[in-house]
């Protein structure tokens, strides 16, 4: 093990420990996430999903950060696609089921509230699909536009917020990897999967899977950006 990769794993744990560690701190974060769960996703995903991004960047580049990556940029933007990811959350767990009692399934809604069983997990697995199949390509588009503006703008905060190009980053994007890769292959294989398991699951334990899924979520994008989403 190099010594960044030491490092950096001392930063995780400093990061992540305390939570594991303290009653007091856990509750406090419950409670918060409760009261205020829009700060907080900004806060979760602007930390994990780009710790997730330089995971990516270390096993593609053998490195964490580079010159115009715009470490800070990008969290910035992860904490604002976190907050669309809770919102998308919110509309489409509760939205799901009453579609689907319009569609003729009795109680969607209340089976939800149930224990494990067939039923919930049908109802969980419809409420993935519908978020994945109508806002997942919508967010991985703009991840994508915003990552290119960052680069392009030289990993900076201040060139994060100059206007951004749509017509020319739309150019730049490798649409052919975009869709085979990143549409056709994660949402199907991943996310609607992963998903379906987080609704599955109690609210505590939806905390740590959401947790570990942003990180996911980053090196997927991650990988996907520096094995060709755009062209050359």
């Amino acid at each position: 093990m190099r010594k960044k990769d030491l490092f950096f794993l001392i930063l995780i744990s400093i990061i992540f420990v305390p939570f594991f560690l303290s009653d007091n701190l856990l509750g406090f974060y419950s409670e918060f996430n409760k009261n205020h769960g829009l700060i907080t996703a900004f806060l979760k995903f602007a930390i994990l999903a780009t710790i997730g991004e330089s995971i990516g960047l270390r096993i593609k580049e053998k490195v964490y950060i580079k010159k115009r990556f715009g470490l800070l940029p990008r969290a910035i933007v992860w904490g604002f696609l976190g907050i669309t990811i809770k919102i998308a959350f919110v509309i489409f767990a509760s939205g799901t089921p009453v579609f689907l009692i319009y569609m003729g399934v009795n109680n969607a809604d209340i089976i939800m509230q149930k224990s494990l069983c067939v039923d919930k997990f049908i109802v969980a697995l419809a409420i993935s699909v519908a978020m994945n199949i109508i806002y997942a390509p919508v967010m991985m588009t703009i991840h994508k536009i915003t990552d290119i503006h960052i680069v392009d703008n030289g990993g900076t905060v201040k060139g994060l917020f100059t206007k951004i190009k749509f017509v020319e980053i739309f150019s730049k994007i490798n649409w052919d990897i975009q869709w085979n890769f990143i549409f056709k292959k994660t949402i199907p294989f991943f996310w609607i999967p992963a998903h379906t398991i987080t609704f599955l699951l109690p609210t505590k334990t939806q905390v740590l899977f959401a947790a570990l899924l942003g990180i996911a979520l980053g090196v997927i994008l991650a990988f996907a950006s520096s094995s060709g989403t755009i062209k050359k």
